[in-house]
């Protein structure tokens, strides 16, 4: 686990949040409690890699309301609920926004470490690939329109000659186009070009820079 990774745990029961604090910290992680879900909300942004443990009642705001607030503000963080009582609905409700597990008080330590450790699983490889995706847009932006355009056809499995025919150009061109492409992005080979387009946003395309 990377070192700055950081458990919140949010629940208005000081004994219980001691107790969730203790189990967590003598396992190595490093762990930061709340009795209020407004202070925890003045914390953030975080930057490093973190997960949450959340009560789901609390008397000021709902684990849901601090689940859909985090939301709103593009937080993203793996979320694991505790709740006095086994609440199906809202249970439903938590997960299909995010929440990577539900326990049910008293917890069982066990249970917490292993939803906890996938929790913080779930953070870094969600950080890794967000690092990952801002490094291949950043590569494309180098390209020129022209170039973009090429790029696009090479990943399509289009050959040089067929690139020319679509863009209107001499193969001679497409070629030099093609070597700016390939190296401006870094890569060495179609897989290669064809992988860094796979790896941008979802919402991006290779138009979009």
């Amino acid at each position: 686990m990377e070192s700055e990774s950081r458990v919140f745990v949010v629940d208005d029961d000081r004994a219980l949040l001691r107790a969730i604090e203790r189990v967590l910290s003598s396992s190595g992680y490093r762990v930061q409690t709340f009795m209020s879900p407004a202070f925890f909300m003045e914390q953030l942004p975080y930057d490093g890699p973190a997960c949450l443990v959340l009560d789901l009642r609390m008397p000021e705001l709902s684990g849901l309301d601090v689940q859909e607030w985090l939301a709103f503000k593009g937080i993203t963080m793996p979320t694991v609920f505790l709740s006095g009582e086994s609440d199906v609905r809202s249970t439903a409700r938590a997960m299909r926004k995010g929440a990577v597990d539900f326990l049910v008080k008293p917890v069982d330590e066990n249970d917490l470490l292993v939803a906890v450790a996938r929790a913080l699983s779930t953070a870094v490889e969600s950080r890794r690939r967000r690092r990952e995706e801002e490094q291949c847009s950043e590569r494309l932006a180098r390209l020129t329109r022209r170039e973009r355009q090429v790029c696009e056809l090479v990943a399509r499995g289009l050959l040089n000659k067929q690139i020319a025919y679509e863009l209107g150009t001499s193969e001679k061109t497409v070629k030099v186009h093609r070597g700016h492409v390939m190296r401006k992005l870094e890569v060495d080979s179609v897989a290669g070009l064809v992988w860094l387009l796979s790896r941008l946003p979802a919402t991006a395309s290779v138009g979009d820079t």
